[in-house]
């Protein structure tokens, strides 16, 4: 098979879809991969070392685009790449197609065979090759969302952090899956005060026997309870995610009215359309913007700000994936692996994802 990488556009993307030492292995199995040049320079893969592991180096997208069976990505393909897609093609990256819908359709148009990252499962009915980059946004979460508290940042101008004789800090986390619960582990190791949300009376039982109840309270999740905790928090971090769909709004607009001015919220759910009513998409070059003097952080592609980190614990997860589908061709790497088969959400320019299909409909 014929796999090719093209360079990343989104707005500070520098992950890349293979490592050299990923394309080495799918090389040694007697595959071709197409690398457009200079697509890892900015994280230190540099054109001599795809050289080095078997690749050959493409000069454009388009060229990438039109000579690959399949093209290996990480952030879904802005509008402008949409010329280079076609029916021949199978598109293997994040999609997020619920969280753009208008674009979702002009991308199902194309007639690419796109298969998602993001809702392939695993028999245990995690999200394998969502995970790396949840645990990374979850942890990215905390950072950003202390970092806009700053008051040069337009936040309360507090620090979440262990002070003697001073109550600590209040951090909500709303959604305890893996980008949630590493929130958590973040605000717990600065000593905040931790309100863990979720819909989950189980899994907040769970999180309750990990973690223990210093200075952490779970809370079951309704309107008023939310209403209760944000209004007492310093930093909100949304984590919702229901597989395929757009993100419920667990924060709606009303609820800003009776928060402090100066709490910081981070959308980690964003790429699915956000959790927040008042959530719209934001870049790393423009990540914030106040409304009812509350901060919102709602950079769609967060992991993008570690792309060295992110792009190897991707590809950890991500390699043997690709390796299936090359080695035993698209259609019997689906007909043979049931949790591959929950990423095909695009084919003949239809959505066949049950849970996506619902959301665009």
């Amino acid at each position: 098979m014929i796999i090719g990488v093209p360079i990343e556009v989104k707005n500070n993307e520098n992950r890349v879809g293979l490592t050299p030492h990923s394309v080495k292995k799918i090389v040694d199995s007697g595959h071709d991969v197409l690398i457009q040049n200079n697509a890892g320079a900015n994280i230190g893969f540099f054109n001599d070392q795809y050289q080095n592991a078997g690749a050959k180096i493409i000069d454009s997208a388009e060229e990438v685009y039109k000579s690959s069976e399949m093209v290996v990505k990480v952030k879904e393909p802005i509008p402008d790449e949409y010329k280079f897609l076609n029916s021949d093609l199978t598109l293997f990256t994040y999609l997020h197609l619920a969280g753009d819908p208008e674009n979702a359709k002009k991308l199902i148009d194309t007639g690419v065979t796109g298969i998602a990252y993001e809702t392939v499962t695993s028999s245990d009915g995690s999200m394998p090759l969502l995970a790396p980059m949840s645990t990374i946004a979850g942890q990215l979460a905390f950072v950003v969302g202390s970092y806009h508290l700053l008051k040069h940042n337009k936040g309360k101008g507090v620090m979440i952090g262990h002070m003697d004789d001073m109550d600590p800090r209040v951090v909500t986390v709303i959604g305890a899956g893996v980008a949630g619960t590493q929130s958590i582990l973040k605000a717990i190791d600065n000593r905040a005060l931790v309100k863990v949300v979720d819909s989950s009376q189980s899994k907040l039982d769970d999180l309750k026997y990990k973690y223990g109840t210093d200075n952490v309270e779970y809370i079951l999740s309704t309107k008023d309870s939310i209403q209760v905790s944000v209004n007492e928090s310093d930093l909100v971090i949304g984590s919702v995610y229901v597989v395929g769909k757009e993100a419920p709004k667990v924060v709606t607009k009303d609820m800003l009215s009776s928060m402090n001015p100066g709490t910081v919220m981070v959308d980690v759910s964003i790429d699915q359309g956000g959790c927040f009513e008042t959530s719209k998409p934001t870049t790393h070059d423009s990540p914030t913007f106040l409304e009812n003097d509350i901060v919102h952080y709602c950079v769609t592609n967060m992991p993008g700000a570690v792309p060295l980190t992110a792009t190897e614990a991707l590809n950890k997860v991500s390699l043997s994936y690709v390796e299936n589908l090359a080695n035993n061709g698209i259609q019997n790497a689906l007909d043979s692996d049931e949790h591959l088969r929950n990423g095909l959400n695009i084919l003949d320019g239809t959505i066949v994802h049950p849970g996506v299909k619902e959301a665009l409909e």
